[in-house]
């Protein structure tokens, strides 16, 4: 029984041994040169800052092996630019990387400081993303801070946020009037949205009546009861509101 107690030890500490060899050379190999990254393809991310978040990320990237890509580090170097909400990885073993961006798509420009700032359909502020082109939210909204406060401001970014593509497009100004959220449209009537309830069934509503012959010409939609919407300035005078559903 001794020898084999013996035998049966010595089988352990070998297992024992190898597998710390093992470890060991897994540990070395994970920051070997053998597996460092030399090749960084990052996607996803278009617009005025895109040079400078693929150059971010690539330098990132280059200091890390296809074994041992730290995202958190990847994130870290591109904290400054708001526009990136997430990012995901894969390795090309031995030496590729791709890196896939999740940005924010801006939505509207708001008033946050001094001057017109992008802004996500949630709120978040993408300080340094171009404004050009992009509906002008009218509502100042508070200073500071990475997002938006609740209040009025944020509520008509949602709002636009809720727009089919196409209208939004169309979209040049946001402002609260006597009849609520009002927008102004590039070649088109202005749009009565009272409050941001319910916007899918307002913009459902807008894209009906704008596609219908009979609201041509109208200078404004009144969307505040999205069943019922209203166009007015029809021509002739006498038929100034007439319902279009």
């Amino acid at each position: 029984m001794l020898p084999f107690a013996r035998r049966r030890t010595r089988v352990i500490l070998g297992i024992a041994v190898l597998l710390a060899a093992l470890a060991l050379l897994a540990f070395w190999l994970r920051s070997s040169s053998l597996v460092r990254v030399q090749d960084v393809a990052v996607t996803g991310i278009h617009g005025s800052q895109a040079t400078q978040i693929k150059r971010a990320l690539e330098t990132a990237g280059m200091d890390m092996t296809t074994l041992h890509v730290r995202e958190d580090a990847l994130l870290r170097a591109v904290a400054a630019y708001p526009v990136v909400h997430s990012l995901r990885t894969q390795t090309d073993f031995p030496h590729g990387l791709r890196v896939a961006v999740n940005a924010y798509e801006p939505v509207a420009a708001v008033t946050a400081g001094t001057g017109l700032t992008a802004v996500a359909g949630d709120g978040t502020l993408l300080r340094g993303s171009a404004t050009r082109d992009l509906p002008v939210v009218a509502i100042r909204a508070g200073r500071g801070g990475e997002r938006l406060g609740r209040g009025d401001a944020l509520g008509a970014v949602r709002l636009l946020a809720s727009a089919p593509r196409a209208l939004r497009a169309r979209v040049e100004r946001l402002y609260l009037g006597p009849r609520g959220l009002t927008t102004t449209m590039d070649d088109g009537p202005k749009l009565y949205f009272g409050g941001a309830a319910r916007p899918g069934a307002k913009w459902g509503a807008a894209a009906q009546v704008l596609a219908s012959s009979s609201s041509r010409g109208a200078a404004y939609l009144d969307l505040r009861v999205p069943e019922r919407p209203v166009a007015g300035g029809l021509k002739p005078r006498s038929a100034n509101r007439q319902p279009l559903l």
